[in-house]
């Protein structure tokens, strides 16, 4: 009976594993995960400190300080479509799947993914201009100021990231990546549909790589908490 049940649960992952990608590929520990994000609690002010009040931001000086980003980097679609064993997911205007990050606000949305974080999982960044949407609420769709100033795009406060191990448009080779990482649902929920065990993300690009080289497939990250 124990060796019918490893069977059986061998067969239902590889079911649920994106194409090309064997069980084994994802680790050994699958956790379930939950749509409920638990709320990080607040720093708590020492007894008898008062707060220094601040003056409001100017939202002109906020606006002459965004850098602008290139064409290239700028994510300009959000559509809504179906990928094969998966489900519902949000794509950008090239085909890529977008994912949310657990440790990621969303009221107020911000995002926590910056420096390496941001080189394996790039923000859907954009120039302040409204995406073209397929499929999308609108009322949904907003922004984030990233810690360097750009702009990032939101789905229902959930700041968005493509996964750069996928290489071709339609993979979601970053589900349950870290336990963190999760194909976003066109209605900002995460899509638990196919919850693969917990895998590493791949290694950020080497210098070579950012200059056009190709990375390894099986290249996989290390320590690294994203």
């Amino acid at each position: 009976m124990a060796v019918g049940a490893a069977l059986a649960a061998v067969v239902t992952l590889s079911a649920c594993a994106p194409a090309g990608y064997e069980p084994a590929d994802y680790g050994n520990a699958a956790e379930p995960a939950s749509n409920d994000v638990a709320a990080s609690p607040g720093a708590e002010p020492a007894e008898g400190a008062t707060a220094e009040p601040t003056a409001p931001a100017d939202p002109a000086d906020a606006e002459a300080n965004t850098p602008e980003i290139s064409d290239e980097l700028a994510t300009t679609s959000l559509t809504a479509s179906k990928v094969a064993r998966m489900g519902k997911t949000v794509e950008d205007q090239d085909g890529f799947v977008l994912y949310r990050f657990d440790d990621d606000k969303d009221d107020p949305s911000k995002s926590n993914c910056n420096g390496e974080c941001a080189e394996i999982w790039p923000a859907a960044l954009t120039n302040d201009s409204e995406p073209t949407l397929k499929g999308i609420d609108a009322d949904l769709v907003g922004t984030v100021t990233r810690a360097d100033g750009t702009k990032q795009l939101t789905l229902k406060g959930w700041p968005l990231y493509k996964y750069i191990g996928d290489k071709k448009p339609g993979q979601w080779k970053g589900q349950n990546v870290g336990g963190k990482w999760f194909v976003i649902n066109p209605d900002g929920t995460k899509n638990l549909t196919c919850l693969p065990a917990i895998s590493k993300p791949v290694a950020p690009p080497s210098d070579a790589e950012a200059e056009g080289g190709e990375a390894g497939a099986d290249d996989t990250g290390g320590d690294y908490s994203y």
